[in-house]
């Protein structure tokens, strides 16, 4: 889409009002989202560029109170975010937006990806965009969670997992598999330091985003998925005796001899249709298939002490 030539002048009630509402401001506004974000950040908008997409809404002669509204608006819902996933947020924000600028512009793809505003990460630049038809719509809302978090995900990096990846390992995963590592232990009669839990993020990440499961929020139940495996673990476990059958629990421990439980990605299982559990050197090894990854994660360790 070709963007609309800037205004060459602005009228002088224009002119006042974003001197008034946007320019006087913008630096309270920098320091506010600098001290949320917790490093400095800048914040550009180009008033004449903006100006022609008024549509007669309230950006043709309240254009400064317009830009105003956006980055207050982005700024609120920065800050609803960060309080809902934590300190990280803010440091995934400054790492995938790396020049640290705030930018108010048009959308720039055809077909447009938003009915009236959204965000993207371009050039480490963290974008407002609005729709062309639609400036001033909905200023609140551009940088709201189904807009922020894709854009923080489809940002280019070069770490190993994606966004959505990391944020549901730290949501999902982190917090509560100590607790399914206990049990485990307990089960085995061992304590928590003797067993190893190994998630593979990254093999796992790897493996799924090469054959494309046909979840399409598989990188969003990443961290919720893969404790659910060592979940489905120590139920089996618990369920075929492991810590009431000495027995059981020899062979088990004979098997496992490093005490190590993974969960692994594969192309092809050899005991079940949807999960299965295999011991190799010394590790059991929770095994899925990218197709069928997230399905009946409970019963994936259901012929465990066949495999004794």
């Amino acid at each position: 889409m070709a963007p609309l030539p800037p205004a060459e002048k602005l009228s002088l009630a224009v002119r006042k009002n974003v001197r008034d509402e946007w320019e006087n401001n913008k630096a309270d506004l920098e320091k506010q989202l600098s001290e949320l974000l917790g490093t400095e950040w800048t914040v550009e908008a180009d008033p004449k560029a903006i100006w022609p997409y008024h549509n007669d809404g309230y950006a043709k002669e309240s254009l400064g109170s317009c830009i105003k509204a956006y980055v207050e608006g982005a700024i609120y819902q920065i800050k609803y975010l960060s309080e809902r996933y934590g300190s990280e947020f803010a440091t995934e924000i400054n790492d995938l937006a790396h020049a640290h600028v705030l930018t108010l512009e048009v959308e720039d793809q055809d077909p447009a990806r938003f009915s009236y505003n959204g965000c993207d990460i371009k050039d480490g630049k963290l974008r407002i965009l609005f729709n062309e038809t639609c400036l001033g719509t909905n200023v609140d809302y551009a940088l709201q969670e189904n807009s922020l978090l894709p854009a923080l995900n489809a940002a280019p990096s070069d770490k190993p997992l994606s966004f959505h990846a990391r944020n549901s390992i730290r949501q999902d995963y982190e917090p509560a598999i100590g607790a399914v590592k206990k049990d485990i232990a307990d089960l085995l009669s061992k304590s928590v330091d003797e067993i190893t839990i190994n998630p593979n993020f990254e093999a796992n990440f790897a493996k799924l985003s090469e054959s494309k499961p046909s979840l399409e929020d598989w990188q969003e139940r990443l961290g919720n998925f893969t404790l659910k495996y060592f979940e489905g673990l120590a139920y089996q476990m618990k369920y075929q005796k492991v810590g009431e059958d000495e027995l059981i629990q020899e062979g088990l421990l004979e098997a496992v001899s490093k005490n190590e439980y993974a969960l692994r990605i594969v192309d092809t299982l050899t005991y079940d249709s949807y999960g299965e559990v295999v011991v190799e050197d010394g590790v059991l090894y929770i095994q899925a298939k990218p197709d069928t990854f997230g399905t009946n994660i409970d019963y994936a360790a259901q012929k465990l002490v066949d495999q004794l």
